[in-house]
């Protein structure tokens, strides 16, 4: 059984920035310290300059937490393009010597390379159907498209997100030597095929799961996943399972 603290550090969707897992810091599991982080351009860092590449924001999420990585246990959480960059971050932290993350959580996500071939270019869409397709992906909890000032705000922040997002190329590497966890929703337009794509991103077997619900499903079962994470982490037995879940066929 793990003891001490373990940082979680949460990297948000597109669109999102630190507050988007206010709910999940609601739960307070014992020794598991939640680190939300924004990226430029939102939030704390609202007067920063979006970021140019996917790479770019990698290298900026690596500076302002490496300090932390070596003193102490750690892991990271992702949802959607917070998945991704979880998985280029751990890449990076461990090519630059650090300890790696006791574990890489990751919902709402597609493996890495699974749009090769097809690839999108939805962020050069005008503003009205750039829009309509964030709707169409469930890019944004519904809430925002009732309400013009906050679309208004979170547009310009969702077409840099899929910029980078959409730009980003696949490059296979060596699998990582780290821990997998990797959680879908039962209604998101992901095939079991996209979802296993990513086994070939860890040496070690990845635990793939689904939850009921569409691509937010993360805040219908906020506790239950904050309770798999804390047992993912704190032991090595059976974890206890509070939601309906099923492994992928």
């Amino acid at each position: 059984m793990m003891t001490g603290l373990v940082k979680l550090f949460c990297l948000p969707f597109a669109g999102g920035s630190k507050y988007s897992y206010r709910l999940y810091e609601e739960y307070r599991f014992p020794n598991l310290k939640f680190i939300p982080l924004d990226y430029p351009g939102r939030g704390a860092l609202v007067r920063e300059p979006f970021a140019d590449s996917i790479h770019s924001l990698v290298n900026d999420l690596y500076r302002r937490i490496k300090d932390e990585l070596d003193s102490g246990s750690y892991a990271i959480y992702g949802h959607s393009m917070g998945g991704v960059i979880a998985y280029l971050l751990t890449k990076k932290i461990i090519s630059n010597g650090h300890n790696p993350p006791l574990h890489l959580f990751i919902t709402g996500t597609p493996g890495p390379g699974s749009c090769l071939g097809e690839r999108k270019n939805y962020h050069l869409l005008n503003k009205t159907e750039f829009l309509d397709k964030v709707r169409e992906l469930e890019g944004l909890p519904k809430e925002f498209f009732e309400n013009k000032d906050l679309l208004d705000y979170f547009e310009p922040i969702l077409r840099a997100d899929f910029t980078i997002n959409e730009k980003y190329v696949y490059e296979a590497e060596e699998p990582l030597p780290v821990l997998f966890t990797v959680i879908t929703g039962t209604e998101e337009d992901l095939t079991s095929e996209e979802v296993l794509l990513w086994q070939r991103c860890s040496a070690l077997e990845v635990d793939f799961r689904r939850m009921e619900g569409s691509h937010f499903f993360i805040f219908n079962h906020a506790r239950s996943i904050v309770q798999l994470m804390w047992d993912k982490l704190f032991y090595s037995k059976k974890v206890i399972h509070h939601g309906r879940e099923e492994k992928i066929p």
